[in-house]
């Protein structure tokens, strides 16, 4: 019969020798997850500009039609520009931001809590001599992260598409958000009145039919799922608001 200072023993090194084949196994994995992470975040961007992609060609479709990568400051300028592997301006690329540390350094600096200036990314598309700009987004939905893409059209106002993701929401109710049927609904619409005032495009409770929001304005929430689809009204209107200065300006 084993004493008990054999048994802890033996199961101390039991335990310290599992411990070294998961840390061993992450370190090996580490690259291939970074790797499916990056090509996951290449193929979501593809996507709201509409141009479909697999893991395999993710990266040469991205090199094909993304022409460069722009970082702007909070007033609205270029600080960086990425294009053909090389920067044209600026150290920063936008495809590393992170957009969720860049709006809570955003809020910090709101709070008066920092003053350290937040990033925004930009991505530029060229599709059939069309221009597209894709903005990331980033929010929260009722029971967590909420995050996706929105591509405008050269007039900086039409949406070309949209694609939207969660880490929690419920199945069949606010996880719809990442399906096709409510994101083809923001094909067309436009975030800027006739007389070019920003009105965002909002999510509307009932349906836009019922409402007093001009159509091309509004999309249908889900049905049950409210709270997030407020989450992804509101996570468009602040987001989008961060570039509308830039817009403005490369309008002009």
């Amino acid at each position: 019969m084993f004493s008990n200072s054999y048994i802890f023993k033996y199961a101390s090194i039991l335990v310290i020798l599992v411990a070294i084949l998961l840390s061993g196994a992450a370190i090996l994995l580490q690259p291939a997850q970074d790797k499916n992470v990056k090509v996951e975040k290449i193929q979501d961007i593809l996507k709201s500009a509409n141009i479909p992609s697999t893991p395999e060609n993710a990266m040469e479709l991205y090199a094909k039609y993304i022409i460069s990568e722009v970082v702007i400051d909070s007033k609205g300028e270029e600080v960086a520009v990425y294009s053909n592997g090389k920067f044209i301006k600026g150290d920063k690329r936008a495809f590393d931001i992170n957009l969720k540390s860049e709006l809570k350094i955003q809020q910090e600096l709101a709070l008066g809590k920092s003053t350290v200036q937040p990033f925004f990314p930009l991505y530029v598309c060229l599709k059939k001599q069309d221009t597209i700009y894709i903005i990331p987004l980033s929010g929260t939905g009722l029971w967590g992260p909420v995050w996706g893409n929105i591509a405008l059209k050269s007039d900086f106002n039409t949406v070309e598409g949209v694609t939207f993701g969660h880490k929690g929401e419920t199945p069949g109710l606010g996880a719809e958000i990442a399906a096709l049927p409510f994101q083809t609904q923001f094909a067309g619409k436009q975030i800027f009145d006739d007389k070019g005032d920003f009105t965002s495009i909002k999510v509307i409770k009932g349906g836009v039919a019922n409402s007093n929001i001009d159509p091309v304005h509004g999309v249908d929430a889900i049905s049950g799922g409210t709270i997030t689809s407020k989450g992804v009204s509101s996570m468009i209107e602040s987001n989008l608001s961060n570039y509308i200065t830039y817009i403005k300006n490369r309008k002009q």
